[in-house]
């Protein structure tokens, strides 16, 4: 089956097996390694990416039912020799650690912020719902996120909680 789609705002073909996950495509022939490759069942997060302006775990997305859309990659969120504004945050807030989740994290906050450029900490909690991290507490990810907010909501963690 051949597809065509745009990717990061290129427009790309495909042909081959229309159950082909976007994942695959993107990894392999497109060499677009940002969305990562964990879980394959869309539980944890690490390979979402926009699907006509929608985040979608890649891993779960046939190619064959993207004809004619438009998908932006973590690569596609700034110019190659710039930061997205959430990856510079999570660097000056030192929340990255092992990596693996924060593509999809990024993708997924950078759509809660251009929706919404001042959210409650309570709200990017809900954002991250569908982004699992298994190396590092949510509480500096989250700090971060409140950082770029244009009304930045001071941290509320009750006084036994510790950043970890």
């Amino acid at each position: 089956m051949s597809v065509t789609l745009t990717v990061n705002g290129q427009r790309r073909s495909f042909d081959g097996d229309p159950r082909t996950p976007l994942i695959d495509l993107l990894r392999g022939p497109l060499h677009l390694t940002g969305a990562k490759d964990v879980c394959r069942e869309g539980f944890c997060g690490a390979c979402t990416v926009m699907i006509d302006g929608q985040p979608v775990p890649a891993c779960l997305r046939p190619v064959g039912m993207l004809d004619g859309a438009e998908v932006t990659t973590v690569e596609g969120l700034s110019a190659p020799d710039a930061l997205n504004p959430v990856q510079q945050a999570f660097i000056d807030h030192d929340v990255v650690q092992c990596g693996m989740c924060f593509p999809g994290m990024v993708v997924t906050l950078s759509d809660l912020l251009k929706a919404n450029t001042t959210p409650s900490r309570a709200e990017v909690k809900a954002a991250l719902t569908g982004n699992l991290c298994r190396c590092t507490g949510y509480e500096r990810i989250i700090d971060a996120v409140l950082s770029l907010s244009t009304t930045e909501e001071p941290p509320q963690r009750p006084a036994h909680e510790h950043p970890v």
